[in-house]
């Protein structure tokens, strides 16, 4: 296991700078899910910390060690990629301890690593078969024993679930996190999925064209985003957005007075006001808003309700009677809004606070 660090990482692709001096650690043994649309830069960067591409400036350490000019095999890390990257030829024996035969190691150890990380992913009964006779979610399993049996200081996951259907998304999900809870191996997953990064990290580090906008524990950056582009980021569905002025103990928008707990922000000041889906709840009396769509899934009913010209969220526990042109009053909890800067869209916090 071991410690990480970049220290003002830069990358540019001829004229094109694509990250931007990124700055942070990642503790030993810690799980860090990079997030962001496409685009963003995260990829980039674990593949600069892979040694696939090439550092334009800055330093990345691995347990304190500068690591900028090693080749990629001697950082001693594993990567598992989006593609499997399997070799057709080889039953799941041979794919799982191809890279031990590389190394010279011995076939008892070879043997060895690969029975323990078949039983840790539960493919023991498919070490001999080929991966053209694997599902989709076996393969993946095999790509991830691929990089256990090395036993690497540091894991690397580059958007490995992006081809699977949405229930083994989910399944792998649990599995990965669960490795990780056993071996308790540094690793760095990417995603541009903000669920994959709230249900398996410890620290999410969100990015935005070739920055980091925050960095944080997933309820962190869920209760407390730390500017607007953060706020719709994270939480499915996201955030609702208005802009508006405050006024005395609300926002004044779409026509409506929005409650805000005092403290933020100036009398007068234009901002946009926040409000998570599942923060607001139908009352008998309230912001009046008309519906525009029910989708129940169960557990939960998704409303589409509109105020004055924009269409809102609303997320229920349990069921409605509501029905599409039902008038509805919406309820919220000053404390739960959020209020931010329409000039740098930061967060704007009550004075004397630090949330």
């Amino acid at each position: 296991m071991a410690a990480v660090e970049f220290r003002q990482i830069r990358k540019a692709f001829g004229k094109v700078k694509v990250i931007h001096g990124i700055d942070f650690g990642i503790t030993d043994g810690e799980f860090v899910v990079l997030v962001g649309p496409s685009g963003c830069g995260k990829s980039t960067l674990l593949r600069m910390l892979a040694g696939l591409e090439e550092i334009t400036g800055g330093e990345i350490l691995i347990d304190d060690r500068v690591v900028n000019e090693l080749e990629s095999k001697d950082r001693d890390i594993a990567m598992v990629f989006q593609s499997y990257a399997l070799y057709p030829h080889m039953t799941v024996r041979e794919n799982m301890g191809f890279s031990l035969r590389l190394r010279k190691a011995d076939a008892a150890t070879t043997a060895e690593r690969v029975e323990n990380a078949a039983r840790i992913l539960n493919l023991d009964k498919l070490l001999d078969r080929y991966p053209r006779e694997l599902s989709g979610g076996q393969r993946q399993r095999v790509a991830m024993g691929r990089a256990i049996v090395r036993k690497p200081k540091v894991f690397l996951f580059d958007e490995p679930l992006s081809n699977l259907d949405a229930k083994l998304r989910v399944a792998m999900r649990a599995e990965i996190k669960a490795m990780h809870q056993r071996l308790k191996t540094t690793t760095v997953y990417v995603t541009h999925d903000q669920i994959e990064a709230m249900t398996m990290a410890d620290r999410i580090v969100v990015m935005h064209d070739g920055i980091v906008e925050q960095i944080g524990t997933p309820l962190d950056l869920f209760d407390h985003p730390g500017n607007l582009f953060v706020a719709q980021f994270i939480g499915s569905p996201s955030m609702n957005v208005m802009e508006g002025k405050i006024r005395h103990s609300g926002v004044d928008a779409l026509g409506q007075t929005w409650p805000l707990r005092a403290g933020l922000g100036a009398q007068g000041q234009v901002v946009h006001y926040g409000i998570r889906p599942t923060d607001i709840n139908l009352a008998d009396t309230g912001i009046p808003a008309q519906v525009v769509v029910v989708e129940p899934t169960g557990a939960e009913t998704e409303l589409v309700v509109r105020v004055d010209s924009q269409e809102l969220v609303v997320v229920i526990h349990g069921r409605t009677l509501a029905k599409p042109d039902d008038l509805v009053h919406l309820s919220i909890d000053p404390d739960k809004a959020h209020v931010f800067d329409t000039r740098d869209g930061q967060r704007l916090a009550a004075a004397g606070s630090s949330s």
